[in-house]
């Protein structure tokens, strides 16, 4: 299970020119059960993904296929979480 952090850089002013290629990447992620939960960081500061079901290396070229990304809108930290502990409707995540 991965967690990406995507943070604005100095270029977070043209995010709006690349906004659909980033959405449509998000619903890929959907599509192809790869994404669990997409949001914001608070105040403002980019987004976060949880995943689950990719190796590194597959997350990090998928990663690199966002516009925000390639086009330096953010940086992407990707944190890889070995899950010891669930709630139930997480149970998924431990298998």
């Amino acid at each position: 299970m991965f967690v990406v952090l995507l943070e604005f850089t100095e270029k977070r002013s043209r995010a709006a020119e690349f906004m659909d290629g980033h959405g449509d990447w998000i619903r890929r992620g959907f599509d192809d059960g790869v994404f669990l939960l997409v949001g914001g960081l608070r105040p403002e500061r980019g987004g976060a993904v949880v995943t689950h079901g990719e190796s590194r290396e597959e997350l990090e070229a998928r990663v690199k296929d966002d516009p925000f990304v390639a086009e330096g809108v953010v940086t992407a930290t990707i944190l890889d979480i070995a899950p010891a502990r669930a709630d139930e409707r997480l149970g998924f995540l431990l298998g």
